[in-house]
């Protein structure tokens, strides 16, 4: 039962209130860059309304003209049905028409993600994680299926389904919405498969966290492990369409954006949330990028309400005590002060399945210990292994929200005294005490305030940033009560709080970033990768850092950043 007592005081209006509509839309810093330098091209973008909003009534002018030229290069190319949103390639003139339209959040490219992917071995991990002793305590007494492990749907490059050793029967459906070729039927990639294998594989001596829960494929990257922001978003709506047929409780996202984000506005967050207000568990990767850059910075890892997952080196025992974080995982403050990861699980020295065929297999044959079977590290490996806790938990507990299961795996983390703070989040994750808690403390507690239902009657509310971000900027401590409600370790959360990371060592109203604030460099002196194109932080980002890289039409045309 969520402890209403403990969230700061709002106005009953204020709790009922919809999302406030934005006077425009939000462009990414990407976009209003590519708009500059390209007057008269055509780019592939996502378009958000706000919550409610049918997307087909958006700017009419705009779609009539799209609809009114069929074999141009412009138009609507995916409806999501269960999430207000878009994708399309549209020229400059229809995207700049579309944000001063009231009824849009935000238009962002549809962009790259990349898998979480990374090397190198030993199978100690389900001893540390602590999910052996719930193979037989666990899963060996519940024969009923009502009290199985759920499924677990893989958002990745694919489910090799003939892999009978590791998934018997259990691969439950294929879906593919990798638009980006090549990709091959199946798992081209095999990063899917050793993911899969990782949060519910049954093979013999390589048995994943859940060996018994059902799994469902969704395929959104090619077999280079690429695809597009859209792909995964399809599988998001997919999700939402059929997670109770499927039993879908638990959703592994082993990949991250190309765009450093907020989750303010960024589509992938957007659509995550989504699953998390359905009660789908939202599993992420941090990412492997940590020796180059400070802080969770990408969609969907960036997002505070959903389990983000680090890596750590067990060091070959199956003791914590010698346990730290993986020199490449990421950790530290998103774009909008939230710490990350929450926890973390074992990510070096993992065996997984991977099809013989596959192009990992082919790039990295030094990783082959057995045909079928590869050597990695990742953060996109130590995910699964939280994904399959989570599926452990909700067999004990299958009324709970994902509030709820990551509130018992935050508690009962094991501290990693060998690690920098903050680098595991809360420690790493024991699936068996997790099980074994009765009332878990809610480590979203104060965010809920802001969640509120739908303006448009649907049955799944939404994240009202606006009020929010109001709430943010007038008070540094508006998340106090979160951390009051528990002792999460030995080393507590409290020291890795939304206060201390961010915003108050750089105000809202200050006109730039500085060297204090939550990196060690300027906004100008960082670069990250859009597609295949290098780029350097312009200086509209600096001049509007209370949108992460985010900018309204008007404002780019107040700065001569656009005719």
């Amino acid at each position: 039962m969520r402890a209403l007592a403990l969230l700061v005081a709002v106005s009953a209006a204020a709790l009922l209130a919809p999302a406030v509509a934005h006077a425009d839309a939000m462009l990414s810093s990407g976009l209003a860059r590519k708009l500059a330098s390209r007057p008269n091209g055509t780019f592939k973008v996502i378009v958000q309304a706000e919550p409610g909003q049918d997307t087909s009534e958006l700017s009419s002018d705009v779609w009539d003209e799209v609809r009114a030229r069929p074999r141009s290069r412009t138009g609507v190319v995916r409806r999501f049905r269960h999430l207000d949103t878009v994708s399309a390639r549209l020229t400059r003139g229809q995207i700049l028409a579309l944000a001063r339209d009231e009824g849009v959040l935000a238009i962002s490219l549809d962009a790259p993600v990349r898998l979480s992917s990374g090397f190198t071995t030993e199978q100690r991990w389900p001893y540390v994680a602590r999910v052996n002793r719930l193979w037989t305590d666990l899963i060996g007494s519940l024969l009923s299926p009502a009290l199985q492990p759920p499924t677990i749907a893989i958002v990745d490059s694919g489910v090799d389904p003939t892999r009978a050793a590791d998934f018997g029967t259990r691969v439950m459906k294929q879906v593919s919405f990798a638009s980006v070729p090549p990709n091959s039927p199946g798992d081209g990639r095999g990063h899917g498969t050793m993911v899969a294998s990782i949060a519910a594989g049954s093979g013999a001596d390589y048995a994943g966290a859940a060996p018994t829960a059902k799994i469902v494929s969704l395929d959104v990257t090619n077999d280079l492990g690429t695809g597009l922001t859209s792909d995964v978003i399809a599988a998001v709506d997919w999700i939402l369409q059929n997670r109770a047929q499927y039993g879908i409780k638990v959703a592994n996202f082993s990949l991250h954006g190309a765009q450093r984000s907020t989750f303010r506005f960024d589509p992938l967050n957007k659509a995550v949330e989504k699953l998390w207000f359905s009660g789908v568990v939202v599993v992420t990767a941090a990412g492997n990028y940590g020796v180059q850059e400070s802080g969770v910075l990408y969609s969907p890892a960036n997002d505070p309400f959903v389990i983000t997952v680090g890596a750590a080196d067990i060091a070959g025992t199956t003791s914590t005590n010698d346990d730290f974080a993986a020199p490449w995982s990421a950790y530290g403050s998103t774009l909008d002060g939230f710490a990350k990861p929450e926890l973390s699980a074992p990510g070096r020295y993992l065996v997984g399945a991977v099809p013989t065929t596959a192009t990992m297999t082919a790039e990295r044959p030094d990783r082959v210990v057995e045909p079928g079977y590869m050597v990695m590290s990742g953060t996109s490996f130590a995910a699964p292994v939280v994904s399959g806790a989570a599926a452990l938990v909700l067999a004990e507990h299958p009324t709970w929200t994902p509030d709820q299961v990551k509130g018992a795996l935050m508690l009962k983390a094991r501290a990693t005294p060998l690690s920098t703070a903050g680098a595991t989040g809360v420690g790493e994750v024991d699936a068996s005490a997790a099980v074994a808690v009765s009332a878990p403390p809610n480590p979203n507690a104060s965010l809920l305030q802001f969640v509120v239902p739908d303006p448009a009657g649907g049955p799944v509310p939404v994240f009202d940033e606006a009020t929010w971000t109001s709430a943010a900027q007038a008070n540094a401590t508006w998340d106090a009560a979160t951390w009051t409600s528990a002792t999460w370790t030995s080393a507590t959360w409290t020291s890795a709080t939304w206060t201390s990371a961010s915003w108050t060592s750089a105000t809202w109203t200050s006109a730039t970033w500085t060297s204090a604030t939550w990196t060690s460099a300027t906004w100008t002196s960082a670069t990250w990768t859009s597609g295949d194109v290098s780029l350097t932080a312009s200086p509209e980002a600096d001049a509007h850092p209370a949108n992460g890289e985010w900018i309204t039409a008007a404002e780019l045309a107040a700065e001569a950043l656009l005719p």
